[in-house]
């Protein structure tokens, strides 16, 4: 309910700050024929209206992730853009109001002439717009669309190596110190640059990870994608090993349905072999031992586990067995929603869960102490390390892209966990 109230506000402000900008860029092209006036207030109220009801229909219907992140980056994409040009408008009818307040008080006991602007605004005639405070405003406006142009030059390629001291109690003592890489969201099928995927994983293995993980979506639709990056995503190795799972993109059900056709059926049987081409351990529903100096801890990894309309392939209680005796307990979960809606209450014995999924929505914020993005609305966990009581989870925001292609402030990560006992 307080999020349904939140919203309503918003987009109440959202149609107030429309009537408010659309008025005052009319006032200033009056020189625009009537057939340009009719395209412009068509384009505008049409835009407007879209994004208001698609605000709603990405928050509360089972709309694909995809299509989410459009809506919700371009509707605080324009919002923001009208929010920039707010302040010169303001500065502008103080201006007027200031000319009218002026002239008022510049004619008192004297006699009116007809024809005069003083006497017209005197008169009750409206002050007219700064040209120039309007087009400031709309230049000023402009800049945040034009973020989603830079993002696609810049940012979609731009990888970032975020180090995390991961602090685990009952961690053997083997173990303390050693390094495990995580990628997550690989999404090959929208890659147009093999130069720069080479690139981030040239900084990966420069870490020198003793194992890795990579957290599902290696590709959008069909396993054929990855095909062309097949050969650089062998060079992920690690001395203790590279695990894996598969995430909801991977399964081919976005191209052919829910059903079990014989073409989905071969699809999934490629993925499942492409892993094992690449040389990477896929977790399906099942767990490894990780042995280091005669200690051992466990590595579990489970089928993609959504919620509402995402596939529940995932089962815990298959991928759990014969891990009772293991001090710590690493998942390899897609979702992050797993961790809310089954581990933190089912399996308090899994120390660290690891996913991804979000991609951080591919737009916001992300600073060392401050992280924001219209995802936090759809995921409570979207970004980075979260932690109740003895149990952790870690968001990756992904390697590739999806719909959008590049990035605004959230960007390409790959993560780099040192364990510690303390």
């Amino acid at each position: 309910m307080g999020r349904t109230i939140f919203l309503t506000i918003l987009c109440f402000i959202v149609i107030l700050l429309d009537f408010y900008c659309y008025y005052a860029i009319v006032a200033v092209f009056k020189k625009w024929t009537d057939r340009t006036k009719k395209i412009f207030k068509i384009t505008w109220w049409s835009v407007s209206i879209t994004l208001i009801v698609g605000v709603f229909g990405a928050i509360y219907l089972p709309l694909f992730l995809t299509a989410r992140a459009i809506i919700l980056v371009a509707f605080f994409l324009i919002s923001t853009g009208k929010l920039v040009m707010l302040p010169f408008l303001l500065v502008d009818d103080l201006r007027r109001l200031a000319i009218k307040i002026f002239s008022k008080k510049t004619v008192v006991g004297k006699p009116i002439s007809e024809g005069t602007a003083t006497n017209n605004r005197i008169a009750g005639e409206a002050i007219s717009r700064s040209s120039f405070l309007v087009k400031a405003g709309l230049i000023a406006g402009a800049v945040p669309l034009s973020s989603l142009s830079w993002g696609i030059i810049s940012g979609a390629y731009d990888y970032q190596i975020r180090k995390v001291n991961l602090k685990l109690p009952n961690l053997p003592k083997a173990f303390d110190g050693i390094t495990l890489a995580q990628v997550s969201d690989i999404h090959s099928g929208s890659f147009y640059n093999k130069t720069a995927v080479k690139g981030g994983v040239e900084m990966l293995m420069a870490q020198k990870p003793d194992f890795v993980f990579f957290t599902g979506d290696l590709v959008n639709n069909l396993t054929s994608e990855v095909k062309d990056y097949q050969d650089i995503f062998s060079k992920v190795t690690a001395p203790l090993g590279v695990y894996s799972v598969l995430g909801n993109h991977d399964y081919g059900d976005y191209h052919f349905g829910k059903g079990t056709s014989p073409a989905k059926v071969k699809n999934l049987q490629d993925m499942i072999a492409t892993h094992k081409i690449m040389g990477w351990d896929l977790l399906m529903n099942e767990n490894r031992r990780l042995k280091v100096g005669g200690e051992e801890i466990g590595i579990v990894g489970i089928e993609n586990w959504g919620m509402g309309r995402f596939p529940k392939y995932g089962k815990m209680e298959l991928a759990m067995q014969n891990t009772e005796d293991l001090p710590v307990k690493l998942l390899l979960s897609h979702d992050p929603s797993h961790w809310r809606g089954e581990v933190l209450e089912k399996y308090k014995d899994i120390d660290v869960s690891f996913a991804g999924h979000t991609h951080g929505m591919q737009f916001g914020v992300r600073l060392k102490d401050t992280q924001w993005s219209p995802v936090q609305y759809i995921y409570k966990e979207w970004a980075g390390l979260y932690q109740e009581q003895q149990q952790q989870l870690y968001v990756n925001v992904g390697y590739g892209f999806l719909g959008y292609p590049g990035r605004v402030g959230i960007l390409p990560e790959i993560t780099i966990f040192t364990l510690s006992r303390a």
